[in-house]
């Protein structure tokens, strides 16, 4: 489930045209490409489906997941396309609601929906949208997940699993009501604006000493680690024991038998990694507070290409690649 590995994309992207005036190009670890415009400016753009999420919050999410990548590239997301594509007899009303809301969340983020499809076809059984976001900065602005240095501090935003522990409270209601409690499971399934991590990237894209910044959505800390590294060309040290990880996910964990590299790699839309050198530790945290956005130091990136994990077993190898239980628990 999900996005392709580094292996498998590397396969299906190989055929992709070169072009000089692409700076940032389809690549492991890359969810935004870079492209200069004649004016000497650079066009930031990202595209992200939105498949299986409660309607009452698709279209809000639609938006967000494509506008957090831009942002994450230190670029203020300012424009969209947005298409929803329904099975047959789709009600237009359920097209109105989503396209509503992608509005609203759009025009909180002060970005404009510029174009986009809308449509049912025989297909599909259930909603699919994608958004495709795009904003516009000098080349020294932008920071890529390239941007990782041997000695940088790892910063993790917001607790990991968080994204799955929710989806769960919402599609497993009764079975959250009774691993969770009444109480935990009702205030989860009302959560959701968490994942969005647009406003904690701008920010910190604007700080010095902030190098590169990654999401930690499909695949959580280990696709977001991993992808950094293999695009930083670094190896990085990660103490997982550090990392902030709900209750309910651990209450996941042990019910779902989940090893600790399922719960490293659980879907944490909304979670941010960045790198960021030492001195900037103190700044960053700080501002991070002001969003009242949790954040730890979990781990540092290395000049050796190793990759390393701690957690309470000791240390290891960090694994190569994601095990992401979010279909198991949630579907």
């Amino acid at each position: 489930m999900g996005k392709l590995g580094p292996r498998e994309l590397k396969i299906v992207i190989r055929c992709i045209k070169r072009s000089s005036s692409i700076l940032v190009p389809p690549g492991v670890g890359l969810d935004s490409g870079v492209h200069k415009t004649p004016d000497g400016l650079c066009l930031v753009v990202s595209t992200d489906p939105c498949v299986g999420v409660p309607k009452p919050r698709f279209g809000w999410l639609l938006v967000h997941y494509a506008a957090s990548d831009v942002a994450v590239f230190g670029v203020t997301p300012r424009f969209c396309s947005v298409s929803l594509l329904g099975p047959p007899r789709t009600p237009t009303r359920l097209f109105q609601s989503v396209m509503r809301d992608a509005c609203q969340a759009a025009n909180q983020l002060g970005m404009q929906i510029v174009t986009g499809h809308t449509g049912s076809y025989d297909a599909l059984d259930d909603m699919v949208g994608t958004c495709t976001a795009y904003g516009f900065a000098s080349l020294k602005e932008i920071k890529t997940p390239r941007g990782a240095r041997a000695g940088d501090s790892i910063l993790c935003t917001k607790p990991l699993g968080l994204e799955t522990a929710v989806t769960f409270s919402q599609t497993r209601r009764a079975l959250a009501e009774r691993l969770f409690g009444r109480s935990s499971a009702n205030r989860l399934s009302r959560q959701f604006q968490f994942q969005s991590c647009v406003k904690e990237a701008l920010a910190l894209s604007k700080m010095p000493g902030v190098h590169a910044m990654h999401d930690a959505a499909e695949g959580g800390l280990v696709s977001a680690l991993n992808e950094m590294a293999e695009a930083s060309k670094t190896g990085f040290s990660v103490d997982f024991t550090k990392v902030a990880v709900p209750r309910e996910v651990h209450i996941l964990a042990r019910h779902f038998r989940l090893s600790t590299n399922e719960m490293m790699s659980m879907s944490s839309t909304g979670t941010l990694i960045a790198a960021l050198e030492p001195s900037a530790e103190r700044r960053v945290l700080r501002r991070l507070s002001e969003f009242k956005t949790l954040a730890r130091l979990v781990g540092t990136f290395s000049r050796s290409r190793r990759r390393r994990a701690k957690d309470h077993l000791g240390e290891r190898s960090f694994p190569d690649r994601a095990q992401d239980p979010f279909r198991r628990i949630c579907l």
